[in-house]
């Protein structure tokens, strides 16, 4: 029974990486899009949405019958559950970049200007969050989700300065709002990216160490180890 019970682990864990290849991608993709204004990309982004929603819905149906019976205890227990919030902020991940392919599909309408918002450079700190914290998923390491924790930090700085200088050029040349608006929305949508990292961050360390840092990230080195 033991076997089986982890056999049915490794699923539930195999399940849970495919729907963080399939979030990672559309994060990418949505990138991609914002970077070339190419139309066919919003397209894959908006198209992959169901299957990442179906994934959502499977794994954590798979994650309720584990609990329901074989009522797991300790680790097991804390594993399952961090699965199930995991997989909430995944699908999440998702949304986000649904969310920014449209605002590149409405920016599509206006002419293609630069902007004082580096867009590609934040992607590449909130894809780096998620990339960190599913790979301290995948090795139990909670020294690695701590790391993640710390980058939060400079996605929000980089955020908050996307928000000034966009507001600021909103003042100064209003006939350039719609696209200014759009990218600040871009922008928002990126650190929320980097919201639901940490969250997966503080999930993983939850499930190795026992420990709940989300609202006190300085007990993460906390737990019980079990």
């Amino acid at each position: 029974m033991r076997i089986k019970f982890q056999q049915s682990l490794d699923g539930l864990k195999e399940r849970l990486l495919i729907m963080a290849g399939l979030a990672e991608q559309a994060i990418q993709r949505s990138i991609e899009a914002y970077s070339t204004r190419d139309a066919s990309i919003c397209e894959l982004v908006l198209r992959a949405e169901p299957s990442i929603n179906r994934l959502e819905r499977e794994i954590d149906q798979m994650a309720l019958d584990l609990l329901a019976m074989e009522q797991p205890m300790a680790i097991d227990l804390r594993f399952i559950l961090s699965v199930i919030r995991i997989n909430a902020d995944l699908e999440r991940v998702g949304d986000q970049a649904v969310n920014i392919v449209v605002r590149v599909r409405e920016m599509g309408a206006f002419a293609n200007i630069d902007l004082p918002v580096d867009i590609p450079k934040l992607a590449a700190l909130a894809s780096a969050m998620v990339r960190k914290a599913l790979q301290a998923f995948i090795e139990g390491n909670a020294e690695l989700a701590k790391s993640v924790l710390t980058l939060d930090d400079q996605v929000d700085q980089m955020n908050d300065a996307a928000f000034r200088a966009l507001s600021a050029l909103i003042k100064e040349k209003p006939e350039l709002t719609p696209q200014a608006l759009n990218a600040l929305i871009i922008a928002r949508n990126l650190e929320r990216v980097g919201d639901h990292a940490t969250n997966i961050a503080e999930d993983v360390i939850f499930w190795v160490r026992g420990a709940d840092v989300r609202h006190n990230p300085v007990d993460a080195s906390l737990g019980d180890h079990i």
